[in-house]
């Protein structure tokens, strides 16, 4: 079975020597029209990754509006119906990316998960208990697990190394537009649909938003690519230069495309440190972002009914996108990653400070902008990963999926350190956070280092070796830090 399946799996160097040649006077224009053409195509990405995010976390309006006490929630379970997502996603992230990488079909793969979550999510409006919205969350997470790591490996299988953190963080904005459209929306719907058809509004809630989600679905079959050497709507001198120009940005020649085996690809990835290492960095990281899905519920502490609170939900993230967008384009102007990281998690750290020192609303209010930057940093992160794990796809693959898969355990554990006889202070939460944003850092800096130190081992290389064919590394290829 796998052996036939192995036969079926594109082989990217062949189909590299079947292109066209692209003649050098004609390459830079061409490319301009060729990165325009997939922004384009890619930016569709960003609607359904706040799509994503509004179906993941519609919970934490609904229960501004009654979703505890319909469903009889206690104690703990509200935190548990959020977890429980997660242990959806540790499951099946490896396993989707491993299979995007071995169909070679993203098209076609990303949408369809879309449209499963997007019933899924309906689903959640018409549960009665405990166990009803349990189950369907479980299967929830599972569902949308392989969207986030195969947009983060489609992204790096398209774009150059200067080029990834801008387009990541682009299409990572739509967790923050989910954010603050999403609290925009669900004003409106927890408003005016309360008691229609019999129904209250926070069930509404599911039933719009998850229907736009299938809807989106179905257009974005049509709209994303597949990859560099299968995407039909390519020309032939595009699919060239698609495939070269990664090829000589990553790896010097052409010929090293498509060397590794899925199979080759999860072996290299787990017996990789860094993997491990990065995995910790980001699990604390996620940690800190359990914040964003009690977001609402941090505002309603300023003392203002559901429907105000919700539209105070929306500047914070929308400052955030804003901030965002402008660091990860300096990031990939100035090809630094670990300083914007460490700064956006020091505006973090001193939000949950201020939140910590005072009641005061518009002090508290003000922390909430603060605290939102963190997004920022997460960003540059992804792009900083799919940049330290790029020199064979199959291991990108698989080591994206496995750093995202299990930082959720951070996102679990996130989900208990909000509990509401804490609040309105939530003071031993904002400690939580700022001790996890520390560890955090900490990792990530001497990861830096390290990777500093590689860039001088490897110049170092390049002038003692008496042959090209003794490097261990290519010629100009040099991590970004």
């Amino acid at each position: 079975m796998s052996a036939r399946m192995d036969e079926k799996r594109v082989d990217t160097t062949d189909a590299i020597d079947d292109l066209p040649t692209v003649p050098c006077h004609a390459r830079d224009g061409l490319e301009r029209r060729l990165v325009r053409k997939l922004d384009l195509r890619m930016s569709v990405i960003v609607v359904i990754y706040t799509l994503n995010f509004i179906d993941r976390t519609n919970v934490n309006n609904a229960r501004l509006q009654g979703f505890e006490k319909d469903l009889h929630l206690h104690g703990e379970q509200y935190a548990t119906v959020l977890s429980i997502l997660y242990v959806g996603y540790i499951i099946m992230q490896v396993p989707g990316n491993m299979l995007l990488h071995r169909l070679g079909r993203p098209a076609i793969l990303i949408p369809s998960c879309m449209a499963v979550w997007g019933m899924i999510s309906v689903l959640t409006g018409i549960t009665t208990n405990y166990t009803g919205v349990l189950v369907v969350r479980f299967f929830l997470g599972f569902v949308e697990a392989p969207f986030f790591p195969g947009v983060l490996f489609l992204v790096s299988r398209w774009y150059k190394r200067d080029e990834i953190a801008m387009r990541t963080g682009l299409v990572s904005c739509g967790s923050i537009l989910s954010f603050a459209f999403g609290s925009l929306i669900a004003s409106g719907i927890l408003s005016s649909m309360e008691g229609k058809l019999g129904q209250a509004a926070w069930r509404w809630l599911f039933y719009i938003e998850g229907g736009i989600t299938i809807i989106v679905a179905i257009f974005a079959i049509f709209i994303l690519p597949d990859f560099p050497h299968n995407t039909r709507w390519l020309t032939p001198e595009e699919r060239a230069l698609a495939i070269s120009r990664l090829a000589e940005d990553r790896y010097g020649t052409a010929e090293e495309l498509g060397k590794q085996t899925t199979i080759q690809g999860l072996r290299d990835a787990v017996s990789d440190w860094k993997v491990w290492w990065v995995t910790g960095g980001i699990t604390f990281q996620y940690a800190v972002l359990s914040f964003a899905s009690y977001f609402p519920t941090i505002a309603a502490t300023m003392g203002y009914g559901t429907t105000v609170t919700l539209l105070l939900c929306a500047p914070p993230w929308a400052f955030a996108a804003i901030a965002a967008f402008f660091i990860v384009r300096h990031s990939d102007k100035k090809q630094k990653r670990y300083r914007y990281l460490a700064a956006c998690n020091g505006l973090g750290s001193l939000g949950f400070i201020v939140s910590i020192c005072t009641m005061n609303t518009v002090a508290r209010y003000i922390s909430l902008f603060l605290m939102a930057q963190i997004i920022g940093g997460y960003m540059v992160l992804w792009g900083w990963i799919s940049n330290t794990f790029d020199r064979e796809p199959a291991k990108r693959a698989v080591a994206i999926a496995l750093i995202s898969a299990l930082g959720q355990l951070g996102s679990i554990a996130g989900s208990y350190i909000w509990p509401s006889n804490w609040g309105p202070t939530y003071r031993y939460s904002s400690i939580i956070c700022i001790a996890a944003i520390a560890m955090s850092t900490s990792m990530f800096g001497m990861m830096h280092l390290y990777l500093k130190h590689q860039n001088v081992q490897i110049e170092r290389n390049e002038r003692d070796a008496k042959d090209v064919k003794e490097l261990r590394d290519p010629i100009g290829f040099r991590y970004l830090v």
